[in-house]
């Protein structure tokens, strides 16, 4: 599944076998997080995480930090 803009957001989920391997790709991204100072919207059901991307400090829409921030879990393997 690719990234979806709508409604002044850039969305993707993610799905993973359980919840310890989802829980540790949120670590990862958590990661990115910092290094970019931009913390997404996210939630995370067993091995289901979804990620909500917007920029708030430009009026909550999407920007390209938000592509910067997708790119980057984009580019994680596994």
């Amino acid at each position: 599944m690719s990234w979806v803009e709508a409604d002044d957001y850039l969305t993707k989920e993610f799905n993973f076998a359980n919840f310890t391997t989802a829980f540790a790709f949120m670590t990862r991204v958590a990661f990115i997080a910092e290094k970019l100072n931009h913390h997404p919207e996210w939630s995370n059901v067993y091995g289901n995480v979804t990620i909500a991307l917007t920029t708030h400090d430009a009026g909550n829409t999407v920007t390209d930090l938000d592509r910067e921030f997708a790119a980057a879990v984009d580019a994680l393997d596994g």
